[in-house]
């Protein structure tokens, strides 16, 4: 299991985890190996921009979500180079990204779950 998997599953017990996540793809809004914090999510309150820790077609991403899909309760992921993952339903939305670095997303902390909600 590697560490992306590792994350989503805490996160979908409940925790708020902190990690390092490698790589290039999100830059520059999350560069290789910046810290990370995220949260626990209410996946009916995201937006186009977010952050989130998402299962994508078996892989879990620290992407962004690129088109909402209320009526039919899925996001679209994608990176911010312009790489489409695809579709996924709000239950395999994780977490969203409250901090990067200890410099906080106010937008964020809105849409974190309340402790012992879970609607997946």
């Amino acid at each position: 299991m590697g560490l992306l998997h590792s994350m989503a599953s805490r996160v979908a017990e409940g925790d708020t985890v902190q990690f390092r996540p490698s790589g290039a793809s999100m830059a520059p809004l999350i560069r290789n190996r910046q810290l990370v914090s995220v949260a626990p999510v209410d996946a009916a309150k995201l937006d186009v921009g977010d952050i989130v820790l998402a299962r994508v077609a078996g892989t879990v991403y620290l992407h962004q979500v690129s088109a909402v899909d209320r009526e039919r309760g899925r996001v679209r992921i994608s990176n911010n180079r312009g790489r489409v993952n695809g579709w996924t339903a709000f239950a395999r939305v994780y977490g969203i990204c409250v901090a990067v670095d200890g410099e906080d997303r106010p937008s964020a902390r809105a849409k974190v779950r309340a402790a012992g909600v879970w609607d997946g």
